[in-house]
């Protein structure tokens, strides 16, 4: 939804940010119309010497220009920035996670340019003998305010690509897309920018360093994922059992007698943001956790890996048992709904091998998730909606549940689902912890230190070269910043109430009016398309896929712009004709042109229309699994479905959307059954070519989705596995959405991949 500033000045929450169509942000007529941004972040670099540095500085996003001050400039009038670049529509900026710097924990955003195929995906490590883009970082006191500067760039990004589809110089395109050498000097970029009216304030001052975050609502269309609490039906049956100081206890009832154990979950709604309840959760001081955790209070960080993982040792003395210790791994996600998820894991370490006088425990697999309510009527306060959930032995479980004395109440389970109660009531006793008011604001004009029109002599640079100008400017900074720094400590650290959706179990329309219906379709035989992975004959088969139905999955009916109706999927528009598992050597792109592709063969050419889904899997080695989906008939003349087919890149990277159902409980909670737009959340390329199109999507190209496909990987030969892709709608003549196509992939084999060389595919290119 796009709104208009108005004369007066409004606060709003956060789904603001990412609720605005291309349409509303850009404005219309003569006039243009651009969000402002701004907000204390730290600066991360290696100066002249090879010194590591960290400086509290101010950002500020106008349109697509960036400017990085020492001084907040609405305080000190006149200020110069001392960093000034461009946004291009190469910028990519990735979450690389949580890193401790200095005393504290921040959250870290990377920099780098999408044409430099050497930085992709590679973990990012501080070198002191080097400087290179590739370690130029902002960083920000909660993971909740490195999303909002993660939506402030895609908001500046999308405003560059805009304007280059509208028919931007020739200077201006080749230097955005040609031009840019990251080992090199790059050429400058002049742009003019005028009408500036919104302006967004993310954060507060140094003095709290960023670490009260504003409540963040669900995003909007233009987010990376939808509003509601998943997009594949699931199976679970949650009963409540027992309510506890507040805390609802459930059981999965539906899955109670299956004999493998029992998965219970306890949910409270806590009066803070999800971001306060994050911080407390992976907070390993002592002074704090004494105060709510009654089981894992004693832990001792042992290892810590990409900003999303580490390693805890915890001891406990139970009293009516031996003294016992403990490790276990913890993962992390943030969902671009601002919703968190946790997982912890039983683990083993070097560091700490069987201790004399504890017993060896193992801590029961669980997930926590957290996730933003809606204020009270009435209230600013923000809440949240906190969820544990652990699979555990049903021993004693039974007695507990009918209010009855158990050996239950002594065991670690027990302990674990206190702990959500114990959080909600330390946060409750603790106010400092949630007094956070709304940091987002819009002005219906421009702010004291915006410049209504930018000469082209103003901004010379691409951001990335602004930020990484002369390393030694850098080190005159440094003693400006003493004073400031000295000032500051790095700080300690669902369901929707509005427009609920309703679920209509009403099966999507025919989507076959997306295909040219003036063409005879033709009968396609699967025999005449052998691939490398096997089809299925029924569920009992394994190292196979299969094409479930539709009907397993929520997309969008008829009524969504009105009231969110989601109705359930109907059958796929395309049909799957093979699937292919290959092992590469490295990631590659353009895989349809391979003369081993189902593509190339005689009967591929013949098609009328073929969906190449090819997903690059990063890990040793990496893998491809490519998926074709082939029409009877070719793509109607201005469907929807056309318009994805022959578009532009930022159309497409706007629309295709996947929805993954997995089925262990614990890979599920890490992957999620939300819809999620694939080209926002990681690098998708396009080939279109012949009777194809291929889309290439770099899994790497994100430490999160890196991390989460790490943990699939782990269990990929004991799950199931079902997608289905499709096109987002936007527009009311769009809907209702139609699936383009389904997928299952039946407990995959890693060592059944088939090895695929590279050296074909450059020939063909040839």
């Amino acid at each position: 939804m796009a709104e208009t500033p108005t004369t007066s000045h409004h606060r709003r929450s956060l789904s603001d940010l990412g609720a605005v169509s291309l349409g509303g942000f850009f404005g219309g007529g003569g006039g243009a119309s651009a969000f402002e941004y701004f907000g204390w972040v730290y600066h991360l670099g290696i100066n002249s010497i090879g010194h590591e540095y960290c400086h509290l500085r101010f950002l500020f996003i106008r349109g697509k220009y960036v400017e990085m001050y020492k001084r907040d400039p609405h305080e000190h009038p006149g200020i110069k920035p001392i960093r000034r670049g461009v946004v291009g529509p190469t910028l990519m900026l990735e979450e690389v996670g949580r890193r401790k710097v200095y005393c504290g924990d921040v959250y870290v955003l990377r920099f780098y340019n999408r044409l430099d195929e050497s930085k992709k995906g590679e973990d990012i490590l501080v070198c002191p003998l080097t400087f290179d883009i590739a370690l130029l970082k902002i960083a920000c006191a909660t993971a909740g305010e490195a999303q909002k500067w993660l939506e402030a760039f895609d908001q500046s990004k999308q405003q560059a690509e805009y304007e280059l589809l509208r028919g931007g110089s020739a200077r201006n395109k080749l230097s955005m897309e040609t031009e840019i050498n990251l080992d090199v000097h790059r050429p400058r970029v002049r742009r003019y920018a005028s009408g500036l009216k919104r302006l967004i304030k993310i954060g507060q001052g140094p003095e709290v360093l960023l670490s009260q975050s504003s409540n963040r609502a669900d995003g909007g269309p233009d987010g990376y994922f939808e509003r509601d609490g998943g997009d594949a039906i699931e199976t679970y049956q949650w009963k409540c059992v027992r309510t506890i100081n507040g805390v609802r206890i459930f059981e999965d009832v539906a899955n109670s007698e299956s004999g493998k154990g029992v998965i219970v979950k306890a949910v409270g709604v806590i009066e803070a943001s999800a971001d306060t309840a994050f911080e407390v959760l992976l907070n390993l001081e002592k002074r704090q956790r004494y105060e709510w955790d009654m089981l894992t209070g004693d832990l001792e960080l042992l290892d810590s890996y990409d900003g999303h993982y580490d390693v805890v040792y915890g001891t406990f003395d139970p009293r009516w048992h031996s003294k016992r210790d403990f490790i276990f791994s913890r993962q992390w996600f943030r969902g671009q709904d601002g919703a968190y998820t946790i997982l912890h894991f039983p683990a083993v370490h070097k560091k700490k091998p069987p201790r004399s006088g504890y017993r060896r425990t193992k801590i029961n697999p669980s997930t926590w998730e957290i996730r933003n309510l809606n204020s009270s009527m009435g209230s600013d306060s923000p809440r949240c909606l906190v969820t544990q959930m652990l699979e555990m032995n049903s021993t004693g479980w039974g007695r507990w549940k009918k209010s009855h004395c158990s050996k239950f109440e002594r065991s670690v389970p027990y302990a674990l689902l206190c702990q959500v109660g114990g959080m909600k009531e330390y946060i409750g006793a603790n106010p400092a912890l949630k007094c956070a008011s709304s940091t987002t604001f819009v002005q219906s004009k421009l702010s004291p230190v915006s410049n209504a029109n930018y000469n082209e002599s103003d901004v010379k640079d691409e951001f990335y070269d602004a930020i990484s100008t002369d390393s030694s400017s850098s080190d005159k900074e440094e003693s400006d910043d003493d004073a400031l720094n000295n000032k500051m400590l790095i700080p300690s650290p669902c369901v929707s109430q509005e427009a609920k959706l309703k679920l209509k179990k009403i099966s999507a329309t025919d989507a076959n009016k997306e295909l040219d219906s003036e063409v005879a379709p033709i009968t396609i035989d699967l025999s005449q398309f052998p691939c490398s992975c096997p089809k299925g004959k029924d569920d009992a088969d394994t190292n196979c896929w299969s094409t479930p139905s539709g009907k397993g999955f929520m997309i969008r009916g008829k009524n969504y712009l009105k009231d969110n109706s989601k109705v359930t999927g109907g059958e796929p528009l395309l049909n799957l004709i093979g699937t292919d598992w290959f092992k590469v050597d490295k990631a590659m792109d353009n895989i349809a042109l391979h003369p081993r592709c189902l593509v190339q063969s005689e009967a591929g050419k013949k098609l009328p229309f073929v969906l190449v889904i090819n997903l690059q899997v990063p890990a040793k080695p990496n893998y491809s699994l490519v998926l074709y989906y082939a029409a009877d008939r070719p793509p109607k003349p201005d469907s929807l479905f056309s318009k994805f087919v022959d578009g532009n890149d930022m159309f497409r990277n706007t629309r295709f959307k996947l929805i993954p159902s997995i089925g262990y409980w614990m890979v599920k909670r890490a992957v999620g059954t939300k819809a999620c737009l694939l080209g926002k959340a990681v690098t998708c390329k396009y080939l279109r070519q012949d009777n194809f199109l291929e889309i290439d999507v770099d899994i790497g190209s994100s430490s999160v989705a890196r991390s989460v496909i790490g943990l699939v990987l782990g269990y990929v030969t004991s799950i199931v596995v079902d997608l289905a892709i499709l096109i987002e709608a936007r527009e009311e003549e769009e809907l209702p959405e139609y699936i383009l196509g389904t997928v299952r992939l039946n407990r995959l084999k890693l060592e059944s991949a088939v090895h695929l060389e590279e050296a074909a595919v450059h020939q063909e290119e040839e």
